[in-house]
């Protein structure tokens, strides 16, 4: 499942919206879904962003989900874990499995949990698919962010889509020679993408070291500015 995010921050209608403006937005939502502890607000917020990202920037309902499926997954798993293992009180259902029991307070931090997390991910997909990254980096050059920040995010970003990359790259070189055809070759092959990727991703890394170098990388990358408008 290919997912190509700086394309789709390219090209939607809100592209060219002042980066400064969603950047505040984001910051703000994500405040203050964090700080206030209400289920019906976090809905609220979910429903309102993704508005906002299908029907304004128009990005697809597709793509949209592909988005949300990754940290969903996250997402899904740490509620779990919070529900069974996390908190004390009364005891609302017993799983029958060495004694693990879903209590008031491991319901409560799940559920919770759940809805703000859902609702900060909308926020997060409204910059993150309608500003493309070199327009968020310069807004936090010129809020003074320290540059030691900036290109660790430059090329924690890079290095993502390039890891995603070899990933899509592998698995359908694996899925052409039905490595994926039974139970057992599913495994069998999931087994040897993720000890694979592992050398791969160290080889990429190499390489990117060296495209820098040869470039005359001095420690400090630059960060691309837009052009000012002429009147």
């Amino acid at each position: 499942m290919k997912f190509d995010m700086d394309y789709i921050a390219h090209h939607n209608e809100l592209t060219e919206t002042n980066p400064y403006f969603k950047l505040f937005l984001t910051i703000i939502l994500l405040i203050v879904t964090l700080a206030l502890d209400n289920l019906y607000f976090d809905v609220i917020i979910f429903i309102v962003m993704s508005i906002v990202i299908l029907a304004i920037a128009k990005i697809s309902f597709k793509s949209y989900l592909k988005f949300l499926s990754l940290p969903m997954a996250f997402l899904v798993i740490t509620c779990i874990f919070l529900l069974l293992f996390f908190g004390s009180g009364q005891v609302i259902y017993e799983t029958g499995i060495f004694g693990i029991v879903v209590t008031t307070d491991s319901f409560h931090y799940a559920v919770y949990t759940f809805m703000r997390v859902l609702a900060c991910l909308p926020c997060l997909g409204f910059l993150a698919l309608t500003t493309p990254i070199a327009k968020i980096l310069n807004c936090l050059r010129r809020m003074y962010v320290p540059k030691i920040l900036i290109e660790i995010a430059l090329l924690m970003y890079n290095t993502i889509f390039i890891f995603l990359n070899e990933i899509d790259t592998m698995r359908k070189a694996q899925d052409s020679r039905l490595g994926y055809n039974t139970y057992w070759t599913s495994f069998k092959s999931l087994g040897a993408l993720a000890s694979t990727i592992f050398l791969r991703s160290l080889d990429k890394s190499e390489t990117l070291q060296f495209a820098l170098d040869s470039r005359g990388y001095s420690g400090e990358l630059p960060i691309y500015e837009p052009r000012k408008k002429e009147d």
